[in-house]
């Protein structure tokens, strides 16, 4: 069972996701906002940051590169529904980092979650 920080603006899908990670056997917090799952990452530890890039106040980028400061060996997984977006993602120089594109299945999510914590 990992600790997982979900951040994720958007209520119908950060419902879903955060059932479907905590149905792989995950506690997941979720958080409506960059600035809410920042306040969450340093107040506890978490093995793996699962943030959509878009999102209002502070986007799941710099949300990461600050989550990573508190949390070293933070694994992320970006999610995005834009390609220009999930290029640049894919170029943040952030190790452990990976990009997932919407639309995805959620099965697929957990798979790569898994994967992703196991490496």
């Amino acid at each position: 069972m990992a600790r997982i920080l979900l951040a994720e603006d958007d209520d119908d899908m950060r419902g879903f996701l955060t059932r479907a990670l905590s149905r792989a056997g995950h506690e997941v917090r979720p958080c409506a906002d960059g600035l809410e799952a920042l306040s969450a990452a340093e107040r506890s530890a978490f093995d793996l940051l699962v943030a959509d890039v878009v999102m209002p106040g502070m986007d799941g980028m710099e949300l990461a590169r600050h989550a990573v400061g508190h949390i070293p060996d933070l694994k992320v997984v970006f999610i995005t529904g834009f390609a220009a977006v999930a290029l640049r993602a894919r170029r943040l120089n952030l190790p452990g980092s990976t990009v997932l594109s919407k639309p995805f299945h959620l099965r697929k999510l957990v798979s790569h979650v898994e994967r992703l914590l196991a490496a």
